[in-house]
């Protein structure tokens, strides 16, 4: 990743879940397994799979060759505090009170058995929150990805906002990220004061019917992406994804759905992270994820939304359209039909009322003095523009 994508931009490296579990060994859950956990009810990383960990040094080991490649490093946490930490009611560091006393033992997650939620009305879970907080400060943790949350709301609502301080006062900036989706649109004000970015969507794979559902999806929460919140789209399933690592591993998506989906994902502002073996990249995935035209629009796109969504010579297409910061304007045309479209899109559906230049950011193409855009995509596929006013040279 230093080597090959940092240069683009990519730069956070997070372990996902499960890391404080020593007998993991697929994507799997184990129900009511061991954890590795410290005297103060908080989980630890398994020294059989992280052999750094030992002697008490956690993740710090790990985060410091992280940040000496010039990348940041993140972790996957579940929300509450583990069950057995609850059933040997251990003590919680900076409290008199215990693991016990301030667990909620009828919030639980249906997926995942390792975790109860905690009660924030209970004396001791503020404690029990800083106490985990500032475990990962100490290690040098940049991002936190809290799973079992974003959707529970409002049920989960007021423990949300606890684990939101405690990461908030902890001394060290994080990037927090919740999951899992869909969130709940109604509760947008809160996850922006809380968070820096909501999955909306579940799970997110490679199948064409999740990345057509994902159009809807972002057009209800494109007002929402802004100054340090946005909405997660979650991962990118390209390359190498599956977990045997067989010859038959390779995404399911075609290179044209890979191109519709780094380009919604583009427009509309979601985190970009990568869903992948990143050691078994080919050339034309690694192309995809250092494109710097479509990593520039996701950075630099501004007021994204859809304009339309028609058919057109019975073939379903999408337009949007953003404001460019560093001048001009972007477009993003999808054909999310099932035969190629070959057609003119009038600038002034754009509300641009003015010849453009027009630079083709997959092609590398450039046309001046455009009153349309001529449009010629294939299945599934998308094409997108930075749109300049005729004369400008920035």
């Amino acid at each position: 990743m230093a080597k090959h994508l940092k240069q683009y931009g990519w730069e956070y490296v997070v372990v996902d879940i499960q890391w404080s579990e020593p007998d993991a060994k697929t994507h799997e859950y184990s129900p009511f397994t061991e954890l590795c956990m410290d005297e103060y009810s908080r989980l630890i990383p398994a020294e059989n799979r992280f052999p750094s960990s030992a002697g008490g040094k956690g993740f710090a080991p790990l985060a410091e060759y992280v940040h000496s490649l010039g990348l940041k490093f993140g972790i996957h946490i579940m929300r509450g505090i583990p069950r057995q930490a609850v059933h040997r009611n251990t003590p919680i560091l900076g409290s008199e009170h215990t693991a016990r006393e301030v667990a909620k033992t009828h919030s639980i997650c249906y997926w995942n058995t390792d975790m109860y939620g905690v009660d924030p009305e209970k004396e001791g879970a503020r404690e029990y929150y800083d106490s985990i907080f500032k475990l990962y400060a100490e290690w040098g943790v940049d991002f936190i990805k809290c799973d079992d949350i974003a959707r529970e709301l409002p049920h989960e609502e007021s423990e949300l906002i606890l684990l939101s301080e405690a990461l908030h006062n902890c001394g060290r900036e994080m990037i927090l990220s919740l999951s899992p989706g869909p969130a709940l649109l109604e509760k947008a004000e809160l996850y922006k004061q809380t968070s820096n970015m909501w999955r909306i969507t579940d799970d997110f794979w490679d199948d064409w019917k999740l990345l057509y559902n994902m159009f809807e999806r972002c057009e209800k929460w494109a007002g929402h992406c802004g100054a340090g919140h946005w909405p997660d789209a979650d991962m990118l399933p390209v390359g190498a994804i599956r977990q045997d690592y067989s010859e038959d591993n390779r995404t399911a998506f075609t290179y044209d759905e890979e191109k519709t989906m780094m380009t919604l994902w583009g427009i509309f502002r979601s985190p970009l992270m990568i869903g992948a073996e990143m050691t078994k990249l080919d050339e034309q995935t690694l192309g995809l994820l250092t494109n710097a035209d479509i990593i520039a629009m996701n950075k630099n796109a501004r007021h994204s939304h859809q304009v339309w969504r028609r058919n057109i010579d019975g073939v379903e297409v999408i337009l949007w359209v953003a404001v460019c910061s560093k001048g001009g304007w972007y477009a993003a045309v999808f054909n999310a039909g099932e035969k190629d479209v070959d057609t003119e899109i009038a600038l002034t559906d754009l509300e641009i009322y003015e010849p453009v230049s027009a630079h083709e950011l997959w092609s590398g193409e450039t046309s001046a003095d455009r009153e349309s855009l001529s449009v010629k995509i294939p299945s599934h596929g998308a094409a997108a523009f930075l749109l300049r006013a005729a004369g400008r040279r920035d």
